[in-house]
């Protein structure tokens, strides 16, 4: 049976049978994904979206003044 005759015949089956349906294809696929999914170590990441050229406070004040300055001019 093909994928488009699958379709054919669920199409023809009542919305409450095809809810079902979606539900017990959704359970599968979690099912399977979860099997897949082996859960990693987070530790090594860390600090991965530190900036290592961070600005304090003043410089970021200054920057937007600087700009403001600029746009307004």
């Amino acid at each position: 049976m093909t994928l488009q005759e699958l379709q054919k015949q669920v199409l023809q089956l009542s919305i409450r049978d095809r809810w079902q349906l979606v539900q017990a294809v959704l359970t599968s696929l979690q099912e399977d994904t979860r099997l897949e999914v082996k859960p990693k170590n987070l530790s090594r990441l860390r600090g991965i979206a530190k900036n290592p050229t961070a600005l304090n406070d003043t410089d970021n004040t200054e920057d937007y003044v600087t700009y403001l300055t600029q746009k307004y001019q």
